[in-house]
């Protein structure tokens, strides 16, 4: 069997938001947004498209949307690649989307909770103290951290910090989050994952062989544009490992290289979360050549093992 990665939008949409996905996205949101417990026992999976109330606004598109039976409204993006803005961006379609939600003459008490959440395929917050790998956001009281009102709420899911085999999957959340960042290296449906019904079903709606001519084409316009926005990020790291040989010899040629090593480091850490002292340090010492090359295949490397791999060879 060969499975289609989850984390494209076309993917995501398919296995999460189509008409015979109900019981599969009640299964993740509970696994996810409500840790495990069994809270959500129906909801509607309605068009994510949210356009703009006036010719000013911005549209906006998520991949899914879906209203649940406590009331609360969940809309869910999937997000392979950091781009300028994003952090902003999400704040913004949470808060159009919550306020989209009544009409002319609807009365503020109409307005119902929302929850944005985010799963991003790079590590989203690189400081902080904890590699937590759920983290949830509402506001709170500056000095007291009390909630005002429970309306809005973000959640990110980083799929970096994820670093768990098949075999020490516990947890539902856990199982959920292997099958959207291992899907595509499965062969079969393993049995630890098959035992939960509602993935076993993801995993059939993700078999590639149950997809027509025509949803294999868009399928491949979207992992055609991933790649050519991967590659124009490498472009990037190439280009300045050119800048960093044009300075020449000596001081000049050492503060080019450093600031090539930060900018490859600073990818791979948001592609894999925090890494090891001594692999941070054999690619501190890899020559300008060598760097070149990790800059144009980092972005196939899978997991740290691969990168280990490839600084081993």
């Amino acid at each position: 069997m060969n499975f289609i990665s989850p984390k494209t939008d076309f993917a995501f949409q398919k296995i999460f938001g189509s008409i015979h996905s109900q019981n599969i996205l009640i299964s993740f949101l509970n696994a996810i947004v409500y840790e495990n417990q069994n809270i959500i026992q129906s909801l509607k999976i309605i068009n994510p498209y949210n356009p703009g109330v006036t010719n000013t606004l911005k549209e906006t598109y998520f991949d899914v949307k879906a209203v649940l039976d406590n009331g609360s409204t969940v809309i869910i993006e999937m997000q392979i690649l950091n781009v300028e803005g994003f952090e902003k961006r999400v704040i913004y379609n949470l808060s159009k989307a919550y306020g989209n939600q009544l009409d002319a003459g609807q009365g503020y008490m109409m307005l119902q909770p929302f929850i944005a959440l985010t799963i991003t395929d790079f590590v989203l917050f690189e400081n902080e103290k904890t590699q937590k790998m759920i983290t949830k956001f509402k506001f709170k009281e500056e000095t007291e951290l009390f909630n005002y009102q429970d309306e809005l709420t973000l959640m990110f899911l980083e799929l970096p910090k994820f670093h768990k085999k098949l075999s020490e999957l516990e947890t539902l959340s856990d199982k959920w989050i292997y099958f959207i960042k291992s899907a595509p290296s499965l062969e079969v449906i393993p049995s630890l994952l098959g035992e939960v019904s509602e993935i076993e079903a993801a995993l059939n709606i993700a078999n590639k062989a149950n997809l027509n001519n025509q949803e294999l084409e868009e399928l491949e316009k979207q992992e055609t544009l991933i790649r050519d926005k991967k590659g124009q990020i490498s472009l990037a790291i190439k280009e300045g490992i050119e800048i960093g040989r044009e300075e020449g010899i000596g001081i000049g040629m050492e503060i080019g290289r450093e600031q090539i090593v930060k900018q490859i480091l600073r990818q791979i850490r948001r592609k894999f979360g925090e890494i090891a002292p001594e692999v941070q340090t054999q690619i501190e010492q890899l020559s300008l050549e060598k760097l070149d090359i990790l800059g144009e295949e980092i972005f196939d490397l899978a997991t740290m093992v691969d990168l280990d791999n490839w600084l081993a060879n």
